[in-house]
């Protein structure tokens, strides 16, 4: 029976989810159990992408990536996939009616990873981050209004925004890893070699006013949904204010993590936030 493979495919999205990102995870379980799975779907699968792109060094991610879109386009066209990740997601897209281009424009962005290393114009960086953050979060958010159009009208800019903020957030935490490692550079403008003072001053300012646009929109989320957004941007906003306090000659030299013990006091003062209905 499908409905036990479904199942499975449930399962396996959301020990994705877990696995790779312990703090994502978290935020996931406070919202509503009516639409945790489909977050856990969606992350799923943009993390299966990314992963081609960024760690299978020991493979040709060219083919591996368009098998992977070849399978995707397969199981939303066919309603299944032996992917149990793209068979989790396709189900979400159809329970949403996440739009097509919103698919099309993450994938997009992931392919810019196999070849692009240096975003040297701010239009080229607003295109990337667009399709590798926006949209996901424009996906989230299909979701969080479970199919009121005028809802999704209403939060649209906010989600993006607060996507970009979060994206923004991981290119600068990330920042070692993907000079070194990956030879890539997401901030225009910037040389990295020589990353001042002012240059992450003007970086985090960016970041900020997303993250002031982003919170306007988690107000007004629903119910379902307020908890587990808000802890996910609490979570951002920590770590950017830890990025914000550390010099740029470190930054340059250390991935900065909030640790585990910060990340239950967040996590706890979000919960009594919310309860207490000052979101």
């Amino acid at each position: 029976m499908k409905a036990i493979f479904d199942i499975i495919s449930f399962e396996c999205s959301r020990n994705v989810t877990k696995s790779y990102s312990t703090s994502f995870a978290t935020a996931v379980k406070m919202l509503s159990p009516t639409i945790r799975q489909d977050i856990y779907n969606i992350y799923g699968f943009v993390r299966f992408a990314d992963e081609i792109v960024d760690s299978f060094h020991e493979y040709d991610k060219n083919t591996l990536f368009d098998l992977f879109e070849k399978d995707l386009f397969r199981a939303l066209a066919d309603g299944i996939s032996l992917n149990p990740v793209l068979n989790s997601f396709q189900h979400t897209v159809k329970k949403y009616d996440i739009p097509l281009d919103l698919i099309k424009a993450f994938l997009e962005s992931m392919k810019l990873d196999l070849v692009k290393t240096e975003y040297k114009t701010v239009q080229e960086y607003e295109e990337y981050i667009y399709g590798s953050a926006d949209v996901v979060g424009l996906m989230c958010l299909k979701v969080f209004v479970k199919g009121d159009t005028a809802k999704y009208e209403e939060l649209k800019q906010s989600a993006m925004k607060l996507g970009s903020a979060f994206q923004k957030v991981n290119f600068l935490r990330d920042l070692k890893a993907d000079f070194e490692n990956l030879s890539r550079t997401y901030f225009p403008n910037t040389n990295l070699n020589r990353l001042d003072e002012a240059s992450k001053n003007q970086i985090i300012a960016d970041i900020e006013n997303d993250f002031k646009s982003g919170y306007e929109g988690i107000t007004k989320l629903p119910l379902e949904a307020k908890l587990g957004v808000y802890t996910a941007y609490v979570y951002y906003k920590k770590l950017l204010q830890k990025l914000k306090k550390t010099p740029s000659a470190e930054i340059k030299n250390a991935r900065i993590r909030v640790p585990d013990y910060e990340k239950i006091g967040l996590f706890a003062k979000c919960y009594f936030s919310y309860k207490l209905n000052i979101i």
